[in-house]
C-alpha cells in the first residue's frame, strides 16, 4: 500500500493538536465547575463555557465521522474495526455531553451541582481513553511505512496477537 498523501499526514498532526486543545478546554471547564461548587461562578457562565466546549467536541467528531474516517477507511481498509470503535465512542461522548448539558441547565433550580462534576469526570475519562486510542491507532497508521500483507502493529489489540 502506498504511503498516505500529505493531506492524510496533516490530519494526523491536526488530530493531535485538536485533542490537546480539547483537553485544555475540558480542564478549564472542570475548573469552572470546581469554582461553581465553591460558590465562585455563576451558572450562566458555566453553561456558556460548556456549550462552547460541547459544540467544539461535537464538530470535531462530526468532521471525523463524515470526512476523515471515510477517507481513512478507503485508504486503509484494515482500519475498519478501529474506525467503527471510534464511532461508537463518539456516540458515548455525545450521550455524556447531553447528560452534562441537562445537568447544567438545572443548576439554577434544584439540580445537584455535584452530579455535574461526576458527569464531567466521567466525560473526561471517556474522552482521554478515546483520544489515546484514536491517536495510537490512526496516527500510527498515517506515520507507518508501506505495509506488507500482515496486519501492522497498531491494529493488533493486545500483545498476544503480536
Amino acid at each position: 500500500m502506498e504511503r498516505p498523501d500529505e493531506r492524510l499526514l496533516a490530519f494526523g498532526n491536526q488530530l493531535i493538536e485538536v485533542h490537546l486543545w480539547l483537553r485544555e478546554e475540558l480542564d478549564a471547564l472542570r475548573e469552572d465547575v470546581d469554582a461553581f461548587l465553591a460558590g465562585d461562578a455563576r451558572p450562566r457562565e458555566l453553561r456558556a463555557h460548556c456549550l462552547t466546549f460541547c459544540s467544539a467536541l461535537q464538530r470535531h467528531h462530526t468532521g471525523e465521522d463524515g470526512g476523515a474516517f471515510p477517507e481513512l477507511a478507503e485508504r486503509f481498509p484494515e482500519l475498519g474495526p478501529v474506525l467503527d470503535e471510534l464511532r461508537r465512542d463518539h456516540q458515548l461522548v455525545e450521550d455524556s455531553l447531553q447528560r452534562l448539558q441537562e445537568l447544567l441547565d438545572g443548576l439554577d433550580g434544584a439540580a445537584d451541582p455535584a452530579a455535574v462534576r461526576r458527569e464531567l469526570d466521567s466525560l473526561a475519562a471517556l474522552m482521554e481513553t478515546h483520544f489515546v486510542y484514536e491517536e495510537k491507532r490512526i496516527v500510527s497508521a498515517l506515520d507507518a511505512p508501506a505495509w506488507d500483507r500482515s496486519p501492522p502493529d497498531f491494529l493488533l489489540l493486545d500483545d498476544a496477537e503480536r
